[in-house]
């Protein structure tokens, strides 16, 4: 078989595994948002009609949205409960922030790649669409804000 366009095998992942401050938070299946962007300004020198300069600006870090199957653990609860609601206002209504991971899990449980997150908190949650009628996998969603993320090898 052929090398693939990544020049050999690219590894293939199971899981993913979001971990809070160390904390396992859960397994899920679905990570979005893993990305980065930087936005630019401009700058019009005078006799200068070619081009404009471009300078890097703000970098844009988008919300990571995790998906899986309904768990049992109440990690996820105790988390989101520490930075709103009663925990929030306990904390006399200041923000806890935390650091956060999302790994890269293979079929064999070993962590592939890591991305450590910085000012992690968790900005909205649903859970699964319950029916009777539905035979679909019941799934939970969770939705982070974060101030930026470095990748570390395992």
């Amino acid at each position: 078989m052929p090398d693939g366009p990544l020049g050999g095998d690219a590894p293939v992942s199971a899981n993913f595994l979001f971990e809070v401050d160390g904390v396992p938070i859960g397994t899920f299946l679905e990570v979005s948002g893993l990305e980065v962007s930087v936005s630019t300004q401009e700058y019009v020198e005078g006799g200068q009609n070619q081009y404009a300069h471009r300078f890097p600006g703000v970098l844009r870090w988008p919300n990571l949205v995790f998906r899986r199957g309904l768990v049992d653990s109440d990690a996820l609860f105790t988390w989101v409960g520490k930075a709103s609601g009663d925990g929030f206002a306990a904390n006399q209504n200041k923000l806890t922030r935390a650091t956060g991971a999302v790994t890269v899990i293979d079929h064999q449980g070993t962590r592939l790649r890591s991305w450590s997150l910085d000012g992690v908190f968790a900005v909205a949650w649903s859970g699964p669409h319950l029916s009777v009628q539905a035979s679909d996998a019941l799934v939970e969603t969770l939705e982070v804000a974060h101030n930026g993320f470095r990748a570390q090898t395992q």
